[in-house]
């Protein structure tokens, strides 16, 4: 697809200085972009690629002031970094598939909306519900009574269980398996464990990101909850009735405990562990590796394992620095 700067410029409310018909075709970073391609500058450590660049467009802040081969045309915006997200997107729609592609199963009571795109090898089941405008690639599996909203994208090999709900504008990634069981048994007198049914369900609501891989366990009973705009990183594990907030991100390998409840815009670090029954405050930073035995405030920030305070921590990894020193001086004091 071709676009023109000054068409690029009025989707993200743009300016442009140089050439308003400049055309580009595809989107590149900055440090490799070629004739006719689209980037962005947002970070000063690319700034050396500046002045050798071959992209016809590059979109900059207001406050851009570098110097650009003339060849180059310029569209200053607010944030860069944010139009070209949204730029990707548009263009991401334009080229989207729609139809229903032959070897793909769909039951007969399965409610599909306008727009749609069901790829080959596709398998919906009873009852599922499925909104205007998403899209189902080759090998996902949807059970029984499975309600997905609207342009929502399912990659290949997504598992949906029965019963669940997934909102609007969400994105699972190849891999993502939403409502298989909690890891619910009881301890028997014998020493064996009894398996103790999931009854319940998963919802995800709107503007949701969920990473390759990644498994939410379905509830004991009621709902794993997942709130709007929270985004998951691929391998982490949300196990049966976690309730997250909205806009919450976690990082990869991460994994929450069942029945733990995380609030609005919490940050979790990679390699996590979160323990079962706790809360987390709205906006808490949790440092990758950290390990969660308790509750945290809201706005708390921790790390290590168990995590504490993230700047006593840090304190004290000075200390530990120093102790061989401070036991050197220790020994000389018991001398005297």
């Amino acid at each position: 697809m071709i676009f023109k700067a000054k068409d690029i410029a009025q989707l993200i409310g743009g300016r442009v200085v140089g050439n308003e018909n400049a055309e580009v075709t595809t989107f590149s970073k900055i440090e490799e972009a070629t004739e006719k391609s689209l980037c962005f500058f947002a970070n000063e450590k690319y700034a050396p690629y500046l002045e050798k660049t071959k992209a016809s467009v590059i979109l900059v802040t207001h406050e851009f002031n570098y110097s650009v081969p003339l060849t180059t045309t310029l569209i200053h915006c607010t944030n860069p970094y944010e139009a070209t997200a949204k730029l990707l997107e548009y263009y991401q729609t334009k080229i989207s598939q729609t139809g229903i592609e032959p070897q793909s199963f769909i039951h007969e009571s399965a409610c599909l909306g306008s727009q749609v795109y069901i790829a080959s090898f596709a398998y919906l089941s009873e009852n599922v519900k499925l909104g205007d405008g998403s899209k189902i690639f080759p090998h996902v599996f949807i059970g029984k009574n499975v309600t997905i909203g609207k342009n929502t994208i399912l990659y290949s090999g997504v598992k949906i269980y029965e019963d669940c709900v997934i909102g609007d504008d969400c994105i699972l990634h190849s891999g993502v398996v939403i409502g298989s069981d909690g890891f619910g048994f009881a301890p028997s007198a014998n020493g064996s464990y009894t398996k103790i049914p999931q009854i319940g369900n998963v919802i995800l609501e709107d503007k949701i990101e969920i990473g390759a891989n990644t498994v939410v366990d379905r509830a004991t009973m009621g709902s794993t909850l997942i709130h709007t705009g929270t985004k998951l990183d691929n391998l982490v594990q949300i196990a049966h009735n976690v309730v997250i907030g909205k806009n919450t991100v976690i990082a990869a390998q991460t994994g929450v405990s069942g029945s733990t409840k995380i609030g609005n815009q919490v940050m979790i670090g990679g390699q996590a562990g979160l323990a079962g029954h706790i809360q987390i405050g709205d906006k808490a930073r949790i440092n990758g590796q950290s390990g969660v035995s308790k509750s945290l405030e809201e706005g708390a920030v921790v790390m290590g394992s168990p995590a504490w305070d993230y700047t006593k921590m840090l304190r004290s990894q000075v200390l530990i620095k120093r102790l061989p020193e401070l036991f050197e001086r220790v020994m000389k004091l018991e001398k005297k």
